[in-house]
């Protein structure tokens, strides 16, 4: 590194480290917004509903009380860790902090009152904690979604070192570099002495080793230190490692031989000085369950209904075009490896499956997932019903007689499962769904192997809470059609 670029660097640290800073701060000020709009609107409410017997005394002393149970309420949330940095942008541990800290607060004032015989006005107590509550966790969202942006722009991010064998940094880096919205920069990679490498299979370069992580964070300024496999031989090289970075300003984090599972399957336990990691079983018995399949039904008769009309007007499109038929039905498998007529309004030319052998050679994606941008097959019509998913509504019908879910793995076609490895059959686990995990991160912009792990990824977490996010994110995955051809 050159003089240039040493003082480059260190004059960029300070900055960085300020901007990543201003996270907390972002949070705190949009939370103290938040929660004096959801305290005036509580003492709006609890003068103008009428459950409500609203008196002027009571009210002055909810006026009183406001202001200190806004702090308290900001208090409790830092106190809880609702605004330590490495919660921010990733995982649900921020919005359980949120619910755990507004939840505790309300207990406290509620003591307080008590104790102190304060006769503050239940209605204004109850409308508070339930419009404040959701609000913080509406900010918390929109502030996500900021700083999700930000990161993938290159800014607020984290300088980050590797330390472990050539394989797993390769293998961690393609991760981040993946997952951007995570915001971490990787510097380099630190391996074992004696490999002589200059730079991973994949360009990582190589910055040192593993016995000098302390000289090599301190001359690259990194903020995170991530150790994985093949860092050190033994457990004490690595405490020995940690002891040397205590009272620098970096994190050190530990990534276990762990890939695509949730974090309610994990449970960690020390035991012994041993830390370790229970893991649950597969959730995939679970996604085939009785409860999943009512809300399947419910869910599908619900949008049958809703969507008639969007249904009815689709229809006369795909008609009234060409006089072909209004519906294309495709052999897909489903759950076990069982075939089954997958229903789609027809979007493509009627001969479109002749017209097909041609086209493999341009397909967007690779060999076993035929995808074409501009596919010349698709007919006027077919190109909206296409952008905003129209196709799949007939999928609805699939759904009520069981042969597809609401939300589960993409319905693959024969041709496909030939071609399936050991690990891919297990998507044949569940019943394929309208949409998944593989529709809200990018439908067809996603490469084979993102398909797959992605679905592997649900068939192995399987939730209800799940469920219902996907089917949240959808509508904006379809509106914005990103992918959609």
């Amino acid at each position: 590194m050159t003089l240039v670029e040493s003082s480059q660097r260190r004059l960029a640290l300070p900055e960085l480290r300020l901007s990543a800073r201003l996270v907390p701060v972002a949070a705190v000020v949009v939370d103290l917004a938040l929660l004096a709009t959801a305290t005036v609107t509580a003492m709006l409410g609890r003068q103008v509903l009428p459950v409500f017997h609203a008196q002027d005394d009571v009210s002055s002393f909810a006026l009183v009380a406001a202001g200190p149970m806004l702090v308290a309420w900001l208090a409790t949330v830092r106190g809880t860790g609702g605004y330590s940095r490495e919660v921010f942008g990733a995982g649900t541990e921020e919005y359980k902090r949120i619910l755990r800290a507004s939840t505790l607060c309300a207990g406290l004032v509620g003591i307080g009152c008590y104790l102190t015989s304060f006769p503050l006005s239940r209605g204004f107590f109850l409308l508070a904690f339930v419009i404040g509550g959701p609000l913080l966790v509406l900010g918390l969202l929109g502030l996500r979604r900021v700083i999700h942006r930000t990161r993938q722009r290159g800014h607020l991010c984290q300088r980050l070192i590797i330390a472990g064998d050539c394989a797993h940094v390769d293998e961690v880096a393609a991760v981040l570099r993946r997952e951007s919205w995570l915001g971490y920069t990787v510097l380099g990679a630190l391996t074992a002495p004696g490999l002589p490498a200059t730079e991973t299979m994949a360009g990582i370069p190589i910055v040192g080793h593993t016995d000098a992580a302390a000289a090599v964070v301190k001359d690259l300024a990194a903020e995170v230190i991530l150790f994985t496999e093949g860092a050190f031989g033994t457990s004490q090289e690595l405490r020995r490692a940690t002891w040397e970075l205590e009272g620098m300003p970096v994190q050190s984090i530990v990534v276990p031989s762990l890939t695509d599972v949730a974090s309610r399957r994990l449970k960690v336990r020390p035991v012994a000085g041993l830390p370790l990691v229970h893991l649950e079983h597969s959730r995939s018995l679970h996604a085939s369950r009785r409860a999943k399949r009512v809300f399947d039904v419910v869910g599908a008769v619900c949008l049958l209904v809703v969507l008639l009309p969007v249904t009815v007007v689709t229809a006369l499109a795909v008609l009234t075009h060409d006089r072909g038929p209004v519906l294309f039905r495709q052999i897909r498998v489903g759950r076990d490896g069982l075939p089954f007529s997958c229903l789609k309004f027809r979007s493509m030319v009627v001969d479109a499956e002749r017209l097909r052998a041609p086209l493999v050679g341009s397909s967007a994606a690779d060999a076993v997932l035929f995808k074409m941008v501009d596919d010349p097959r698709v007919t006027r019509p077919g190109r909206w019903i296409r952008r905003f998913s129209l196709d799949e509504l007939p999928q609805l019908w699939n759904v009520v007689r069981g042969h597809m879910s609401l939300v589960g793995p993409r319905p693959p076609l024969p041709e496909e499962v030939a071609r399936y490895d050991g690990d891919m059959n297990r998507r044949l686990r569940v019943r394929p769904g309208m949409t998944g995990l593989w529709q809200v991160s990018g439908r067809s912009n996603l490469s084979w192997e993102d398909t797959v792990r992605l679905d592997l990824y649900y068939v192995d977490n399987w939730s209800m809470v799940q469920d219902l996010a996907i089917l949240a994110r959808t509508l904006r995955a379809v509106v914005g059609s990103d992918g959609a051809y």
